[in-house]
């Protein structure tokens, strides 16, 4: 697994609007997701979230594919889904930054990928023949078992507090 650290350091000398957030990308070559895809997810998720303001702008292509020792055509091909989901926007001269609509959009987004995910869960659930009390109490267990404890996209990485 790879982790994005992005540092205020000297962007701090830009306006506040132009500043890169830190963002904590977790990408995990081995989990059946191709890597532009997690990064679409998490760059959505961090709009969601807040991480990512509008206005703000988004690490260079090259920045972010040295930090996370990824193919910079990776990293393109993330930000052109990105652009084509009207999540970000270019700027001349100055990078992408998130678009001002785009936390509607991928607060949507985030809840029917949510959504998809977990219809597809219950279906094979059901298909093996639990019933829903089953289903219900098993996802109960889980909620209460995870409450408080999953990180955000902007949350360091709990190797990072160990020291990894």
């Amino acid at each position: 697994m790879y982790y994005y650290n992005r540092t205020p350091g000297q962007s701090m000398t830009r306006p506040y609007s132009q500043w890169v957030p830190p963002m904590f990308f977790t990408i995990d070559p081995n989990n059946g997701v191709a890597i532009y895809d997690q990064i679409v997810r998490q760059v959505k998720y961090a709009i969601a979230e807040g991480t990512l303001r509008p206005g703000q702008l988004l690490p260079s292509v090259r920045a972010l594919s040295q930090e996370l020792t990824i193919n910079p055509n990776t990293i393109q091909r993330a930000y052109l889904q990105l652009q084509a989901d009207g999540a970000i926007e270019p700027l001349r001269g100055r990078g992408l930054a998130v678009r001002a609509e785009a936390t509607r959009l991928c607060v949507e987004a985030r809840r029917d990928l949510i959504a998809q995910r977990l219809r597809s869960v219950l279906s094979e659930a059901l298909h093996a023949g639990f019933s829903n009390a089953e289903v219900k109490r098993i996802v109960g267990e889980q909620l209460t078992e995870l409450q408080g404890n999953v990180p955000s996209i902007s949350a360091p990485s709990p190797l990072d507090a160990t020291g990894s």
